[in-house]
Order: C-alpha cells, then structure tokens, then sequence
C-alpha cells in the first residue's frame, strides 16, 4: 500500500467537521463501486480525497487474464497427467528390457520423457512466474 507524506499527517489530525450531502441509490453505489478498486477502505476516504485532491491509488486487474489463466492451470494439471502416465508406461518398459527388440525402443522412450520432463519443468516454471503476477495485479 502506497502512503503519502500528507497521509500521515491526515490520520494523527482528528476529523471534526462533518459535511452531508445527499446521493441517489445510483450515485452512492457508483461511489462505492469506484472506491472498492481503491486503496481507500471506505467510500467516505475515498469521497474525501476527490474532494481535496489528493492522489487516490487504484488498483487494477485485468480481468481479460482470469479466462487464460484458468485454461493455462487446466492444462497444466493434463500436462502433469500425460508426464505421470508416460513415466509408468517407461517404468513398465523397463521390466521387459530382457527381451532384446525392446531395447532400443526403451532407451527412444527413455529419452523422449528427459525431454518431456525438462519441457513440463519449463512451462510449469513459466506458468508459475504469470500465476504470481496475475495474483498481483
């Protein structure tokens, strides 16, 4: 949360004056609705650094990454599944390495899941490093 030097100054001074004024249904949840994506806790703040100027910090999200983002954590779960089951299918395979034609076939699979390990580490990195900063936004 960002403070401001007159902020502080702002908290020690107690309020004592009190101005009314009156607001539609519509105009108040408009107040409300636009101080809610402040850092101001109360339609009231935010209302009173409008009205004396004062910076008002915003918060924003982009609400266009939600929809990504819950399709990058769907396939990284299936990510997850297709390493999980391409290691027992090797594992398995490993089991029948006395039988001479699997051989070579096993080290071809051997090598294809160090990649698809080494390529899921990757993306799960990656998807990790935007989960963190879509949860910041």
């Amino acid at each position: 949360m960002t403070h401001f030097s007159n902020e502080s100054s702002m908290a020690k001074e107690k309020l004592t004056r009190k101005l009314t004024i009156r607001l539609t249904e519509a105009e108040y949840h408009r107040l409300e609705k636009e101080s809610a994506t402040t850092t101001c806790p109360r339609p009231s703040s935010y209302a009173r650094r409008l009205l004396m100027g004062k910076p008002v910090v915003i918060r924003y999200r982009n609400s266009s990454m939600d929809a990504f983002m819950e399709e990058i954590i769907l396939l990284k779960q299936e990510l997850n599944n297709i390493g999980q089951n391409f290691n027992q299918a090797v594992k398995k395979l490993h089991t029948l390495q006395l039988i001479p034609e699997f051989r070579g076939w096993l080290q071809q699979y051997s090598n294809g899941l160090k990649d698809l390990e080494q390529k899921t580490q990757q993306i799960q990195s990656r998807i990790n490093e935007m989960s963190e900063k879509w949860l910041q936004e």
